[in-house]
């Protein structure tokens, strides 16, 4: 497919709905495909949902149990070949971020050697053009819920970064549950100067006023960040901005960290409940921090950083007060012990499974009903640059 350029230009010039219309167009015209169907993964991870009308296909398919799912999971092209068909599955991906599977039926005997390395840049193109495509059209939004969304949860989602991001020095994903119902559990992350700034929040309250609450101090971190301030600095904007328009009422606690990719060297700033545990090598361990006030509880709260190193293959996991708090029908606290067993027993899995792993072992350490409190977490894995691994 040497026309490759000429596609990402005409999905660069379609209107924003009409994308999936494109690739369907170049790869009949290319390829002689007889169908296309992109599916998006929705906002639980547990399904692959159809963007727009397919005649005959489902409007969802499993995660874990489909051929679509296999593609998603692996990262990976997944072909079947039928009698009159070839169903090509192939990942849409940006930079790290897994949004769904891109799906061509084409011919029983097309040779899909000399297409793969094509096909896979058009996908990245159209993950592209999806993210860009999402500021004037719900059709790609609406098609990653496979049930309404409560408004704390609406409003949570849009303020996210992403599920996952990949960098040759760390690669990192996320997930929260319950999808459809969170309300202040957040995490916000940007790579820029040669630094990682991650923050895992967890806003008080329930519902809406735990979502608002959780904006502002997102925002407000967002603002002095990108101010050019220092971690420190960071915190205590946030924290009079909360302050100032709750009066100490409501709170924020948040564990906000700046990693130098170059050395591994990390500034942290603790600010209240979410904690952090540190797999290397076969041991788990928290890795502890002086607390501080959250950010928002007395007027002009003072904050000091802390500072720690991640050496390359390091797993951190992060973690809401809802994942470490949640307790059994015996009574043991996740975070005590079977945290640590989730971590080792995890170890093999990438950074992308992990989260939505730790969770299901927390829902069944919980006793399978649903959670006293939303859960959030984070998996960062640490690679390094050449210059810190070589040391």
């Amino acid at each position: 497919m040497q026309e490759i350029a000429d596609i990402e230009q005409a999905l660069r010039r379609a209107a924003p709905h009409r994308l999936v219309g494109v690739v369907e167009d170049a790869l009949r015209e290319h390829c002689g495909a007889l169908g296309v169907e992109l599916r998006l993964a929705d906002y639980a991870l547990r399904s692959l949902q159809l963007v727009g009308g397919t005649a005959g296909a489902d409007p969802s398919v499993p995660v874990h149990d489909s051929p679509q799912g296999r593609a998603f999971g692996a990262q990976e092209p997944y072909v079947l070949r039928e009698a009159e068909s070839l169903r090509l599955h192939l990942p849409v991906t940006v930079r790290g971020d897994r949004l769904g599977v891109l799906t061509a039926v084409l011919p029983p005997d097309t040779d899909l050697r000399p297409l793969l390395p094509a096909l896979a840049q058009l996908c990245e193109a159209l993950g592209h053009e999806i993210l860009v495509a999402e500021r004037d059209t719900d059709l790609y939004v609406l098609a990653r819920r496979a049930t309404r969304l409560t408004l704390a949860a609406e409003m949570q989602w849009q303020l996210l970064p992403g599920r996952s991001c990949a960098r040759p020095e760390f690669a990192l994903a996320a997930h929260l549950e319950p999808a459809y119902a969170i309300f202040g559990d957040n995490y916000d992350w940007s790579v820029s100067d040669g630094r990682l700034t991650l923050t895992v929040t967890n806003g008080m309250g329930e519902g809406i006023e735990a979502a608002l609450l959780t904006n502002l101090a997102i925002n407000a971190l967002r603002n002095a960040r990108r101010a050019g301030l220092g971690l420190a600095d960071q915190a205590a904007l946030a924290d009079q901005a909360v302050y100032a328009q709750y009066r100490g009422a409501a709170f924020v606690s948040v564990l906000l960290l700046r990693f130098d990719l170059a050395t591994g060297e990390v500034e942290a700033v603790d600010a209240g409940s979410p904690r952090l545990w540190r797999l290397r090598g076969h041991a788990v361990e928290p890795v502890r921090f002086d607390e501080q006030l959250p950010l928002g509880m007395f007027e002009d709260t003072a904050y000091a950083t802390e500072r720690f190193s991640v050496r390359p293959g390091d797993r951190l996991l992060f973690g809401s007060d809802g994942v470490y708090g949640a307790v059994s029908p015996a009574g043991e606290s996740y975070g005590d012990r079977a945290l640590a067993r989730a971590l080792r027993g995890t170890r093999l899995l990438p950074p992308t499974h992990v989260p939505q792993a730790v969770l299901r072992e927390l829902a069944a350490h919980h006793g399978g009903g649903p959670l006293d409190d939303d859960a959030l977490v984070v998996c960062l894995d640490w690679y390094g640059t050449a210059s810190t691994v070589a040391v």
